[in-house]
């Protein structure tokens, strides 16, 4: 697998036929049109994940170490897999993302793409610009969070 280290939020809109233009960024880092396969699903929030056919490969592995006869990780291999869907890049850098999936969103037109690691979120811009908007109610336990999490100390060293 690529790691292919998306960074960034772009702006987008959905043309008349429900189309996403890939921006320019993104497809530079997939490194040609034999790697623009993408895959798709519901993401944690209401928004869409978008992973290149490599790295939801891997996730899928991940997943399916899962325990079947488990209640709990059943429930959690359906809610990863939910709306999962391959897309087809066509000549133009386009994905026509299934209708049922933009109304999960609340996706009509404008999109935000934020782009990180080896994956890109989906996003109703309105959405995205307001969840962006609101300081988490425990900020300071987020970071103490993180910082355990990475080995930091001191979590005033991810300010």
């Amino acid at each position: 697998m690529i790691n292919y280290k998306f960074t960034g939020e772009f702006e987008c809109r959905l043309d008349a036929k429900g189309r996403l233009k890939l921006p320019h960024a993104i497809v530079a880092k997939l490194g040609g049109n034999e790697n623009l396969k993408f895959t798709i699903n519901r993401g944690f929030e209401k928004h869409l994940m978008l992973y290149p056919n490599d790295v939801w490969e891997m996730k899928s592995v991940e997943i399916n170490q899962l325990n079947i006869y488990s209640t709990k990780q059943r429930q959690a291999i359906r809610y990863f897999y939910r709306g999962a869907t391959e897309l087809a890049v066509d000549a133009s850098e386009r994905i026509n993302i299934p209708n049922n999936l933009l109304e999960y969103a609340g996706i009509e037109q404008d999109v935000i793409l934020f782009a990180y690691n080896n994956q890109i979120e989906v996003w109703n811009k309105n959405i995205y610009n307001a969840i962006l908007n609101e300081e988490p109610e425990h900020a300071e336990e987020i970071a103490s969070i993180i910082a355990a999490a990475i080995g930091l100390k001191d979590p005033e060293g991810l300010r």
